[in-house]
């Protein structure tokens, strides 16, 4: 079997004898060496965890396969602290016109399908953009890398959750959205540091969308709590923050923007 063609299901039907021999024959074949392997509990049974070292950066795991992403709003509803913090924000002319919560997250979320990845190497934290977007493949194809696609940053974020945020469908709307917080800046699933700030910009493979922060547009603009959470949701991709990004405005900025390299399996 191509290792590129694990799927997550199969990896957790692995024993862990079995997932230590897959994670060293991966590691292997992209020059790097095994320096976690241990077992989480995740969405009611195990789920086997593997960081890589390769060349002083960590990498975890990620298993792919069919897998689904996307927010289904259909099946979610806000709590009465979300709603009335969002009405809040849109008195004051907040949420890009939008007067009601699931019309502005129909707007910046991504929506419900499937997409069928392949198992790749992801680097455990971002790292910062070293020239113009337009320039970083060829940057990081030199290292042997590449820029994340858009589903396969949102799969690596949720690991198959389905909720609003990594950790679920809530938020501390008291805490703030950036700095220290132990919710935020706990490892996911697959064991990367990850939508964990929302001053943070993660720039994947898609130019309409942007990943894991806004640059913190909404926490200085005063946009209000939710609203400075919800770049942090798994499914956010806010075009009007990749606008931004992409455009004229963004582009002598890139140092302020980062992106979460990939190591490719076969």
């Amino acid at each position: 079997m191509s290792l590129a063609d694990l799927t997550l299901d199969r990896w957790r039907s692995l024993d862990l004898a079995a997932a230590g021999r897959l994670a060293h024959e991966a590691a292997a074949q992209v020059g790097g060496r095994v320096v976690l392997l241990d077992v989480v509990g995740h969405l009611g049974g195990p789920l086997h965890r593997v960081r890589i070292e390769r060349e002083g950066r960590e990498f975890a795991l990620v298993p792919g396969g069919t897998v689904r992403l996307g927010f289904d709003l259909d099946a979610w509803e806000p709590t009465p602290a979300q709603a009335a913090d969002f009405a809040a924000s849109a008195d004051e002319g907040y949420g890009y016109g939008h007067e009601d919560l699931k019309a502005y997250l129909a707007d910046v979320l991504s929506p419900p399908r499937t997409a069928t990845l392949a198992t790749v190497f992801m680097a455990v934290e971002d790292e910062a953009l070293t020239g113009p977007a337009a320039d970083m493949p060829a940057a990081l194809a030199a290292r042997g890398l590449r820029i994340p696609g858009a589903d396969e940053w949102e799969h690596a974020c949720g690991a198959g959750a389905g909720t609003l945020f990594r950790w679920g469908n809530e938020c501390p709307l008291d805490e703030p959205s950036y700095g220290s917080g132990l919710l935020r800046h706990e490892p996911n699933a697959f064991g990367l540091h990850i939508a964990y700030d929302s001053y943070g910009t993660e720039l994947s493979g898609d130019p309409a969308a942007v990943h894991g922060g806004d640059g913190g547009e909404a926490v200085c603009g005063g946009y209000g709590d939710l609203l400075g959470w919800l770049p942090l949701a798994t499914a956010n991709r806010n075009p009007y923050a990749a606008e931004f990004t992409y455009g004229p405005d963004g582009e002598g900025m890139y140092e302020e923007f980062s992106t979460r390299p990939v190591l490719s399996l076969r």
